[in-house]
C-alpha cells in the first residue's frame, strides 16, 4: 500500500478531477491535510500509510493544534477552535474517500467530535458606509488610474453579493446587460444567475467604453497588464477605496458579500431567497446573517403576526 503522503496526494488528485474542486479549495485541502500527514510521520515513522491513523493518534494531533505549537521564539499559539474544526473536516474527507476507495475498513476521524467554533458575527458596512465605498472611485480626482474599473468591481460586488473568485472569474458574455442578469460560475463549479443592480451596470458600461476589443470570452476586469484581474488585486483595491470611511474594521471583498446579504435582510428578504443569490449550498450558511435584523424582525413581528400578543378581553 502507498504511503500516506501518496494517499493524500492521490485524494488531492480525486477532488480536483472528479470532484471540480477549486483550485483555491483543492490548496486549502493541502494546507490542512499536510499538517496531519507531517505529525503522523514524526509519531509513527516514515513510510506509513493510513491504516497506522487511529482516532487515538487524531486526537493528539488535535490537542497539539488546540495546546500550540512551537515557533523559534519559543512562543506558544493555539490555533482557532474554526481552524481546528476546518482540519478536522478535511481529515473526516480524506478517511471517507479511503473507505469508500476500499483502502480502509474504517474512518478513525468518525469517532472525533468537531469543536464548537466561536460564535463570530460576519462584519458588514451599513448604508452610509457603503455609498461612501462605492461612490469613492467617482468622485476621485482625474488621472487616478482605473478608477472606472475599480467602480464597477465595487459596485458588482455589493450589487450581486459575489465571491472574488467569482468575480476575477467573470467574462464579458456572462453578462446579460439588457436583462441586468449575470452567469456565475460558484463553488464546485455550481451556475447560478444573480441580478445586476441599474448602478453596477452602468458603472460596468463606463468602464468597458474605456476598452478598446470587447469580445465575449473576454475577461469582464483586467489588471494593470491586460490579463484577467486576479484576486490579490480586487482585495487591494477594496483595502484602498475603504480607508477613507471610518469602520475601524479592515474591509475585504468578502465584507460587501456580507454587506449585501445583510442590506437584503433588513429589506425583508428571506433566507431562501438568499441563499439562493449567494449560492450557499446549505441554508445553515446563509442563517448566519439573521442577527443583523432581529430587533426589526421582532418588530415586524409584533405588528403583523396574529398570536404575537395575547388579545385583550378575550377571556373575560
Amino acid at each position: 500500500m502507498p504511503c500516506l503522503t501518496v494517499q493524500l496526494t492521490q485524494f488531492l488528485e480525486f477532488l480536483a478531477t472528479q470532484r471540480n474542486v477549486s483550485p483555491h479549495t483543492i490548496a486549502a485541502y493541502r494546507n490542512d491535510l499536510s499538517g496531519m500527514d507531517r505529525f503522523v510521520r514524526q509519531e509513527r515513522g516514515e513510510g506509513v500509510d493510513a491504516a497506522a491513523v487511529d482516532h487515538l493518534l487524531l486526537r493528539l494531533y488535535l490537542a497539539r493544534l488546540n495546546g500550540g505549537r512551537q515557533h523559534h521564539t519559543a512562543k506558544q499559539t493555539g490555533y482557532a477552535k474554526s481552524s481546528i474544526g476546518r482540519k478536522l473536516a478535511a481529515i473526516r474527507s480524506f478517511f471517507s474517500w479511503m473507505v469508500r476507495t476500499k483502502q480502509l475498513e474504517i474512518n478513525p476521524a468518525e469517532l472525533i467530535a468537531t469543536p464548537k467554533r466561536e460564535q463570530k458575527l460576519p462584519f458588514h458596512l451599513n448604508i452610509d458606509q457603503t455609498v461612501a465605498l462605492v461612490e469613492g472611485p467617482p468622485h476621485a480626482a482625474e488621472g487616478v488610474p482605473c478608477k472606472t474599473r475599480d467602480a464597477a468591481i465595487l459596485e458588482l460586488l455589493y450589487s450581486s453579493g459575489l465571491r472574488v473568485s467569482e468575480l476575477t472569474g467573470l467574462s464579458l458574455g456572462d453578462l446579460d446587460r439588457s436583462a441586468g442578469m449575470l452567469r456565475v460560475l460558484g463553488k464546485g463549479g455550481k451556475e447560478r444567475i444573480v441580478p445586476v443592480g441599474t448602478a453596477a451596470l452602468e458603472a460596468i458600461e463606463r468602464y468597458l467604453t474605456e476598452r478598446i476589443i470587447l469580445s465575449e470570452d473576454e475577461p469582464m476586469f483586467l489588471g494593470s497588464r491586460g490579463a484577467r484581474i486576479n484576486r490579490r488585486t480586487v482585495a487591494s483595491l477594496v483595502t484602498r477605496w475603504s480607508s477613507s470611511i471610518a469602520t475601524f474594521r479592515s474591509v475585504s471583498p468578502h465584507t460587501l458579500r456580507h454587506t449585501f446579504a445583510t442590506h437584503l435582510l433588513e429589506g425583508g428578504a428571506d433566507l431562501r431567497s438568499i441563499q439562493e443569490l449567494l449560492g450557499h449550498a446549505s441554508l445553515s450558511t446563509t442563517q448566519k446573517y439573521t442577527h443583523v435584523g432581529l430587533d426589526r424582525l421582532l418588530e415586524v413581528y409584533d405588528k403583523t403576526h396574529p398570536r404575537a400578543h395575547e388579545q385583550k378581553g378575550e377571556n373575560n
